[in-house]
């Protein structure tokens, strides 16, 4: 139950970029700040005089997409390594908040068994190759003229084909036993390649928005499985009721402009956030939900309870880290659109 009701919103947010992009009609998308494809978001401005150290910090971290010059390619190597350096400290800092504030109560165990580890180690590949093949496929896809042909179709038959493919290839696979090879991989495939078909028009926008929503993605996902995996056993799987809850507001809130009049700007702006903010909160705590869940698995099938299937866990990590990239791609697209 939890992933059909977690796959569609990843869906209509991309329905939402086709919508905006290809034409302007009678028809409300699911939000209604447009994410807009510019040549520049916004103007570079003159940094004041600080010292290099502070330069080369704000430089780092300065939320701009704009198109890379040849004085910019040209950068001293000793400002590249400041600058990773810099990113690297930001993200070890936060790494080390979290795994603080979360994560007190030590294992039992006294650590991470082998069997635990090989698991999730196993799980984290699958999940890092199918959002590998969601990408290079969405590329070719787009590549072909995919994304003009899906922005041109009716978004309803869209939407109705997009979760009869997701659904449909989703169940398949985790249906299939983990013994059946061919057909495991086979539907697991034609999973992945159904949410790049859903996805692809997103590459409309520029690369460089991209590339930091899904660096932002991977860092806040990393961060929350580190706090998961190293967490007391057991101690979020009871998030599982509250996040589908949560889960079933997100998606009301998403479906609200269809309902909601256009007058009712107040109400609309809340729904949108709800949306954005709310669903990012709610997919992380499915991510450590998730991450807890690969590692009660592990310890069921130590004992022969369950068998070992790292390609359906994989999947949920997968819908978390779809649904949490969308959202980030528009909130750094209305960032860029305030700054203009």
């Amino acid at each position: 139950m939890a992933f059909i009701l977690r796959r569609p919103f990843a869906i209509t947010a991309t329905l939402k970029q086709v919508t905006k992009a290809s034409q302007s009609v009678s028809f409300r998308a699911f939000h209604n700040t447009p994410l807009k494809q510019q040549s520049n978001f916004f103007t570079p401005k003159t940094a004041p005089s600080l010292s290099k150290s502070h330069s080369v910090f704000r430089a780092t971290f300065r939320r701009t997409y704009m198109q890379q010059t040849p004085a910019y390619n040209s950068a001293p190597q000793g400002e590249i390594r400041q600058r990773l350096l810099y990113g690297a400290g930001i993200f070890g800092a936060t790494l080390i908040g979290i795994n603080f504030i979360f994560n007190r109560e030590t294992r039992e165990d006294g650590g991470m068994p082998p069997h635990e580890r090989a698991y999730l180690n196993d799980t984290f590949m699958h999940t890092g190759l199918g959002i590998g093949i969601i990408g290079v496929a969405a590329r070719a896809l787009h590549m072909n003229g995919w994304s003009y042909r899906l922005m041109s179709a009716n978004p309803w038959v869209v939407l109705g084909l997009g979760l009869v493919g997701s659904i449909g290839t989703m169940y398949g696979c985790m249906a299939t036993d983990p013994q059946n090879y061919v057909q495991k991989y086979a539907l697991w495939g034609a999973f992945n390649v159904t949410q790049a078909m859903l996805l692809s028009p997103l590459l409309f926008l520029q690369p460089a928005l991209l590339a930091r929503a899904g660096l932002y993605t991977a860092g806040m996902m990393g961060s929350i499985a580190f706090v998961g995996a190293t967490a007391k056993q057991e101690k979020y799987l009871y998030l599982g009721g509250p996040l589908l809850a949560g889960v079933a507001i997100v998606a009301l809130s998403g479906l609200a402009p269809m309902v909601v009049p256009a007058t009712a700007a107040r109400t609309l702006m809340w729904t949108e956030n709800i949306w954005l903010y709310g669903g990012l909160a709610v997919f992380g705590g499915f991510t450590l939900y998730d991450v807890q869940k690969v590692l009660h698995h592990a310890r069921l099938a130590e004992r022969g309870v369950i068998r070992k299937d790292a390609v359906n866990e994989s999947i949920s990590l997968e819908l978390d880290f779809i649904n949490i990239f969308v959202r980030m791609v528009q909130i750094l697209g209305m960032s860029g659109n305030r700054r203009k």
